[in-house]
């Protein structure tokens, strides 16, 4: 930005943060050593050295602008240290007390929602404006009023209950709105049970899922090491302002535009998936739900497993151990994700079932790759005093690092071995990991099949090695008496758990962690970094590479534009995540991204990931809709991250095929069908369609977050109108589309109806989807950022 001002010919001084602000950096672990007691320090070591550019670049930026601190790598997944420490519930202002609010560049800043902060997640693109000084504007949301009455019943976990609002709120429809908790069943759930809910917003589509702040979020301060000064200021201005919740006192009922309601005592233990986190199965239905899915066609509940190859076993020499993989077998287990792992009760809950495993003779098969991830250091240290990190460590769930490892996709390789059963015969492998999301590719590419589950059941699933099993009629394993072990007999009870809790999660734990946190580490503080304000770009880094989006950038703004006979890139279904438009995960050695750098000399086993290399916008471009388990209409519904060329009926990777229309000089556009955009607040995935030059996306709905980052990178979102869709107006994908606007951005109007027309003679309406006249402006300037910096150069 600095660049594109000074290219303007104005003071690049200008551009200063108008708040003070946090940048954590998500911490996201390459999770490659498996079973080791080194391996925090060794994923560290291998973090620093993959991504040493990119830290080098973070700390610039503290030295670079004003009011703003880095927390450095190594300290926690942020939504967990915004719950932990930086959340202030009420500010206090040199005397001016106003309440907390967060945005945040994750679609997971939801979780401060329970601690009773208004929070929400934001494309990177609105956040960078946002610290610029451009405010946020967003259409008036309707409200969901979630009653919640009764009490969890025992064995059943803060998990179970998450996933199932997140069933029932999908269900529902929340996408836009924001959704808040109230009732009885609110005096019995704990604040970390109220943040696992909360974070779990983006996977139910709500803006957020909010919970006012009562006892419990006070005891939850005190808890975390908040002064009793802070927390007495706290409840004072909120009960004078009729903002805090006194279960002893008469409830008020509130006004919603819909409600809906939970007997918090008919939740049962459950998992989600195998390709989506709102996919619930109860777990007692699991084995026949798993073989559903062998059976179903290719498609979220399906993978089209033909019958006689359903009991295939592919055996396989493991370091010297005989080993067989089945349909179902599990390959990776992993507690993981800012969702459960700032929750005592699943975590404690989770060193139990080790536990009571490790006492009756039970272990997890050595060529599961397992894992344990907190999103902070208060975890190691509760696991540590309880003593049961010794048996996570004996059924090889040691540390590997703070932060999204396998939610994000960075569990690393498989064993080579593993990874050649499953490929040579072609087996469903299955990852079961305690975190938010299981999109297909997402969590690896050899797992086809991926579950949420609670951190005790992935331990469970882990000593079981498969998800083909009936917990309460099949037994998990041998124990060391020669009888059949169950789950029932692993699982503790609510009181184990409860006493647990009580003696091992200490303020003090709390304290001492975020004390530590701005001091960093000897790699971190050692990094070199300039000092000049303008970053010196290299132009040899495969890393940090200088965007073109201000390349030519003109002083007044370039207008509205409309789309001329454009050619469909893509054809797509319902539900096309973020992953599956900008994956975030490993980089496929055949894919137009590896030949990038493998052009330039990188190794395949340096890659990395396309989220560490986000700061590469030649690599961001080249895995755009580079994900393996894509699939696009135009190849007839085959899984690929490819497309046709239209004009030559060639089949090209997405990425050459954009390349060849951008050459020629044509415009495209994606079609696609509900809920599209969902997933992670990528802003990735509104940027790599804009540098492969899509102009327009056409969709039955969309994600809220996503299309904000459309609009935000100047592509044109439009809504099929309701009850149609590409199929139902008989459209393949292989027509070119026209999109008429007006040259003036004045006579366009947010929401109004469009036409587009098509070289087939068939013409449809659709519906506009610029919300506000705000984000009118952004496109007239050709996005929000160009806006922002000619508004700067005034």
């Amino acid at each position: 930005m600095r660049d594109a001002m000074k290219e303007l010919g104005s003071d690049p001084d200008k551009i200063n943060p108008l708040v003070p602000v946090d940048l954590v950096i998500d911490h996201s672990v390459q999770a490659d050593v498996v079973r080791s007691e080194n391996a925090l320090q060794a994923n560290m070591d291998i973090e620093f050295q993959r991504n040493r550019e990119r830290f080098a670049f973070l700390r610039w930026g503290a030295t670079a602008f004003r009011n703003m601190l880095v927390v450095p790598p190594g300290s926690g997944i942020v939504h967990q240290v915004n719950l932990e420490y930086l959340g202030r519930v009420v500010f206090n202002s040199d005397g001016v007390l106003y309440p907390d609010s967060l945005v945040g560049t994750d679609s997971h800043t939801t979780m401060i929602d329970g601690l009773g902060v208004a929070g929400w997640g934001v494309g990177g693109i609105e956040a960078e404006a946002a610290m610029l000084g451009q405010p946020m504007s967003m259409v008036l949301p309707g409200v969901v009023g979630f009653r919640m009455s009764g009490k969890l019943r025992e064995g059943v976990t803060a998990t179970d209950l998450v996933l199932t609002v997140t069933q029932m709120l999908r269900d529902h429809g929340v996408v836009g709105k924001f959704v808040e908790f109230y009732g009885s069943g609110m005096a019995s759930l704990s604040l970390a049970d109220r943040a696992t809910i909360a974070n779990m917003s983006p996977e139910y589509g709500a803006t957020m899922g909010f919970f006012p702040v009562d006892h419990m979020t006070l005891q939850y301060l005190k808890l975390t090491g908040r002064s009793e000064e802070t927390i007495t200021m706290i409840e004072e201005y909120l009960r004078a302002n009729k903002m805090f919740v006194d279960y002893n006192e008469p409830q008020e009922e509130r006004v919603y535009s819909s409600y809906l309601g939970l007997d918090l005592a008919d939740v049962e233990p459950c998992v989600s998936g195998p390709k989506r986190p709102n996919d619930r199965v109860a777990l007692n239905d699991m084995k026949a739900d798993w073989h559903a899915c062998l059976d179903n066609k290719h498609g979220f509940k399906g993978f089209a497993v033909p019958k006689q190859e359903q009991d295939k076993v592919a055996t396989f020499t493991f370091h010297g151990l005989p080993a067989e993989l089945k349909h179902g077998s599990v390959v990776i287990a992993a507690i993981t994700s800012c969702t459960n792992t700032s929750n005592p009760s699943v975590m404690l809950g989770a060193g139990l079932v080790a536990k009571k495993a490790c006492e009756l003779g039970l272990e997890v098969k050595p060529w599961i790759k397992t894992s344990l991830a907190p999103g902070s250091g208060a975890v190691t240290k509760y696991l540590h005093k309880s003593g049961l990190q010794t048996y996570l460590n004996q059924q090889g769930f040691h540390l590997v690092g703070y932060g999204c490892t396998t939610c994000i996709g960075n569990s690393g390789d498989l064993d080579e071995s593993v990874a050649s059963a499953i490929t040579d015969n072609d087996i469903v492998a299955a990852a079961v990991l305690s975190g938010n999301r299981n999109f297909e590719g997402r969590v690896h590419p050899q797992t086809r099949a991926n579950y949420l589950a609670s951190p005790p059941l992935v331990v469970a699933y882990a000593l079981a090695g498969t998800v083909d099993i009936d917990f309460e009629k099949e037994p998990i394993g041998i124990g060391k008496d020669g009888k059949g072990v169950y789950l029932k007999d692993i699982w503790p009870s609510n009181e184990e758990i409860a006493e647990v809790v009580q003696s091992s999660v200490l303020p003090e734990m709390f304290k001492s962690t975020y004390e530590a946190i701005t001091q960093g580490n000897p790699i971190w503080n050692q990094l070199s970094v300039p000092s000049s304000n303008l970053y010196a770009w290299d132009p040899n880094s495969t890393y940090i590479h200088q965007p073109p989006y201000f390349k030519g950038m003109s002083v007044d703004p370039p207008g509205p534009h409309g789309v001329k006979d454009a050619y469909c890139l893509l054809n797509f279904g319902d539900s096309i995540t973020t992953d599956h438009i900008s994956p975030a995960g490993s980089i496929h050695k055949d894919s137009p991204a590896a030949k990038y750098l493998m052009e330039r000399g990188v190794q395949r086993k340096d890659f990395n990931s396309y989220g560490s290399r986000r700061g590469n916008d030649q690599v961001m471009a080249r895995g755009t809709f580079a994900n393996i388990r894509i699939i696009n209409k135009l190849l007839n519904g085959e899984v690929s991250p490819k497309t046709i060329h239209i004009p030559t009926g060639e089949k090209l990777y997405v990425y050459d095929a954009a390349m060849r229309y951008k050459s020629a000089g044509h415009d495209t556009i994606v079609i696609a069908g509900a809920e599209y955009g969902s997933g992670s607040s990528r802003d990735w995935a509104a940027k790599g369609p804009m540098l492969l030059g899509v102009k327009a996306v056409i969709a039955k709905s969309f994600e809220r977050i996503h299309r904000s980052n459309l609009v935000g990178m100047g592509i044109i979102p439009l809504c099929f109108k309701p009850g149609e869709d590409a199929e139902a107006l008989g459209l393949t994908g292989h027509e070119r589309y026209t999109i008429d606007l007006p040259q003036r951005i004045s006579d366009i109007r947010p929401g109004q109806d469009l036409t587009v027309t098509t070289d087939s003679g068939k013409s449809f309406t659709c519906t506009l989807r610029f919300d506000t006249e705000v984000e009118l402006a952004y496109f007239d300037h050709g996005g929000i950022l160009p806006y922002v910096i000619r508004n700067l150069s005034k």
